[in-house]
């Protein structure tokens, strides 16, 4: 630690009242460094957080979030807020098992009030806590929502906005516009944040305006009252404010959202007016990083990498593995370039789901409809109702926020809508507000709806192609790893009919989906034990292949379900209904998935062991269930 090292010194945000302006500028530096020293380690949001160091300073100076309230929309951002508020010392743990969250964490400290990782309930949930703070007559206290110009398009900020005006509750949002979510912005939105940039900083304007009012006597109530109007138009239409003077929002910006002083100047300035207020901030995104700043896209979350003293990347350390996300996007390509029916939709992830080829070949068949999940899915049942064989490849996380729109729009419609659920199952780093637990469970429950999963790469195009030639909605789920190549011979993908990789007469392990390869790898170790114990690759969860499992639990001395979902509800439950239904034993089935509970983060390894899931714990629960040993079964199983 230098001598003058500031951020090492910062235990709270009260510290960083005491500092001169220069001090604060050494900190920003000092933030952006340790910001770039955990990029020499693994993989983490990056350019984002970069972009709202000096707001995140400003904002502790001004406000005293120990009392007043701020969230952080979708929460990537909050690596400078962590490292003011007393988590230096743990910073170089962040995104690893036991260590700091990626993301806001009420369990860590008192200053992360929602764990958040989805984008644009910000806005609902500081107004839910500044009504909840004034009924219990607590009105000193302020509220705070940080709110990206890639969250803003969502539906429910739109729905927080009209209440929020309608409540005129002291409220404060800043929108922290840098041009970006995760890719450029899009959509009509967007074009109108464009053209805020083209206005003259707010400093700039409020001199012109003063001046102006200043020519005009007012002689009259009337005369008054129009030139206030007059005023308020003028405002709003040159600062391309209006849409939010008219939700019935105080518009002020836009403002350089580096200049420290200007920041706390404004928020001192907006911080005791009555009503919702809306403070318009300019940021880059990757400030105070070149290269970051140079492609904001490629260091949104990089791969870790070393840097010399001049800012330079020397060296980069990426994964050469062929993933899940590689194989759909290229069974995507090869069915857009075979059938012209077939379009594509994501939201806001076409860089996480590796849609930029697509994007370029083919423009007029490929969309991009922001973080809007829920109008994705409608605009794909519109697709599907008029011919089209649309693909919405969303991760399963984010997927959730759609769910009505999967009920009513599609499902119930029975239209020919696929759905590629990305980093499906545990997702490693991100942790709980990330991983793919739930999909098998909210998708199967729905009439019309095929449920499947790809055992390894080569069910993956195949599988598509079946979707694709469906006609009704169909989901098919796979993991954030790379891809396995199981050796054997390719049996076609059919309609609810599983895969039968090798019986067993000891015991069935019965993998759907991503754990495929681990139960063969299992089986094999099994087999050395002395235990016959067979493996079937599943497929389909919705509709089961009744005829196979039922065979399984006739004949084997146990049955083990494997899957990498949630247990409540999923691919073992659906076993159990089978086996019911059909009047069959179920004692000797056992379930191994994820339990009911949040995952922590960690890497994706570390997760599956944890929960039994990895190879020596299929073995373990195998074992178990022959009665060969008293063997845990792991935290991931179901009795």
């Amino acid at each position: 630690m230098a001598k003058d090292e500031i951020l090492s010194r910062i235990e709270s945000p009260h510290d960083l009242r005491q500092l001169t302006d220069p001090q604060l500028a050494q900190l920003a530096g000092e933030i952006r460094t340790a910001l770039c020293d955990v990029l020499a380690f693994r993989p983490a949001h990056f350019a984002s957080n970069l972009g709202v160091v000096e707001l995140c300073i400003a904002l502790h100076q001004v406000f005293d979030f120990s009392k007043d309230r701020l969230i952080w929309d979708t929460g990537h951002q909050i690596y400078p807020h962590k490292l003011v508020t007393g988590r230096y010392r743990e910073f170089q743990t962040i995104r690893t098992k036991g260590g700091l969250m990626g993301y806001p964490n009420p369990v860590e400290s008192p200053y992360d009030l929602f764990m958040t990782g989805h984008a644009g309930a910000s806005v609902s949930t500081v107004l839910g806590m500044k009504v909840a703070d004034d009924l219990l007559d607590q009105k000193q206290r302020r509220s705070v929502a940080v709110i990206g110009d890639g969250a803003l398009p969502s539906g429910i900020v739109f729905e927080a906005f009209n209440n929020a005006a309608g409540l005129n509750k002291n409220l404060l949002v800043i929108l922290n516009d840098n041009k970006m979510g995760i890719c450029p912005r899009v959509g009509g939105l967007a074009r109108y944040l464009d053209r805020a940039r083209t206005a003259p900083l707010y400093t700039e304007f409020k001199k012109d305006v003063s001046w102006m009012l200043k020519q005009v006597p007012l002689v009259g109530g009337s005369v008054e009252k129009a030139l206030y109007q007059a005023k308020e138009a003028l405002k709003a239409t040159l600062h391309r404010g209006m849409l939010f003077e008219e939700f019935g929002f105080r518009y002020i910006g836009p403002i350089d959202g580096h200049d420290l002083k200007s920041l706390r100047e404004y928020l001192e300035m907006v911080k005791d007016i009555e009503g919702p207020i809306l403070l318009h901030v300019f940021t880059e995104k990757g400030h105070g990083f070149q290269p970051a700043c140079a492609d904001p896209v490629a260091f949104h979350a990089p791969s870790p990498f070393e840097r010399n003293g001049d800012d330079e990347i020397v060296s980069v350390k990426k994964s050469s593995s062929r993933a899940y996300t590689d194989s759909m996007s290229d069974a995507i390509y090869a069915a857009m370039q075979r059938d012209s029916r077939v379009a594509v939709l994501t939201a806001a992830m076409c860089e996480g789901n590796k849609l930029q080829r697509l994007r370029t070949d083919f423009p007029d068949r490929f969309f991009d409809t922001g973080i809007c999940e829920g109008h994705a899915v409608a605009f794909a049942a519109g697709m599907a109702k008029s011919g089209l064989r649309p693909i919405v490849d969303i991760y399963s996380t984010f997927l959730q926020r759609s769910y009505d729109q999967i009920f009513q729009e599609v499902a119930l419609q029975n239209l020919p809508v696929t759905f590629c659920l990305d980093r499906s199952g545990v997702v490693g780093a991100d942790g709980p507000t990330h991983h793919g637990a739930y999909d098998t469970t909210y998708m199967r429950v729905f009439p019309n709806m095929v449920v499947m999963s790809p055992g390894d790469e080569a069910d993956v195009q195949p599988m598509l192609d079946f979707a694709l030639a469906h006609d009704g909605p169909v989901s098919i789920r796979y993991p954030k790893s790379g891809v396995e190549n199981i050796a054997r011979p390719q049996t076609p993908i059919a309609l609810g009919q599983a895969e039968v990789f090798e019986w067993g007469v000891d015991g069935m392990l019965i993998a759907y989906g991503s754990l495929f390869g681990s139960c063969v790898k299992a089986a094999a170790k099994l087999r050395a034990e002395g235990l016959d114990v067979g493996v079937i690759n599943a497929r389909f969860v919705k509709p089961l292949d009744a005829a196979t499992i039922s065979r399984a639990i006739n004949e084997c001395g146990f049955v083990i379900t494997v899957e990498e979902g949630s247990l409540l509800g999923g691919f073992g439950s659906a076993v159990l209904e089978a086996a019911n239904a059909a009047g069959l034993p179920t004692d000797h089935i056992h379930r191994l998935g994820l339990p009911d509970q949040y995952i922590e983060h960690a890497e994706r390894s570390e997760q599956l062991h944890d929960l039994g899931l990895d190879v020596d714990g299929i073995v373990r629960a195998s074992l178990a269930a022959a009665n060969r040993e008293n063997a845990e079964c792991g935290v991931g199983s179901a009795e």
